[in-house]
C-alpha cells in the first residue's frame, strides 16, 4: 500500500491511500498533527501503519517549514519499516532531497 503526504501548502496537510486523497483543514499546529492524521485515515481505511509498502512525498515548492516536516516524517515512517520514499531506500542512507525554491 502507498501512502502520500503533501505538506508543501502552509494552510493544509494532504495525506493519501492507494491514490485515494484527505485532506485536513486545521490550519493551527498542522504540521505537529501530521502523524496523528496519518494513523486516523489508517484506522478510517481499517489499515495498519505495517501495512504500508512504499512512500510517496512532495518535496517541493512549498512552505520550508512544512516540507522538511513532510520529508522527515517520510524518511522516519520509511526508515523504521525498511520501505521507499520516493523510490530511496532511506535506511541505506539514500536521502530525499527537498526543492525549497518556487
Amino acid at each position: 500500500m502507498r501512502l502520500f503526504i503533501d505538506t508543501s501548502d502552509s494552510e493544509k496537510i494532504v495525506v493519501g491511500i492507494d491514490g485515494e486523497m484527505f485532506e485536513s483543514q486545521s490550519r493551527k499546529e498542522k504540521t505537529q498533527a501530521l502523524l496523528g492524521f496519518i494513523d486516523e485515515i489508517l484506522a478510517k481505511k481499517g489499515k495498519k501503519i505495517s501495512d504500508v509498502t512504499e512512500i510517496k512525498v512532495v518535496t517541493g515548492p512549498g512552505s520550508f517549514t512544512g516540507l522538511r516536516v513532510g520529508v522527515s516524517i517520510a524518511n522516519a515512517i520509511g526508515w523504521a519499516l525498511g520501505i521507499p520514499v520516493n523510490g530511496k531506500n532511506v535506511s541505506k542512507g539514500e536521502n530525499v532531497e527537498i526543492k525549497y525554491t518556487t
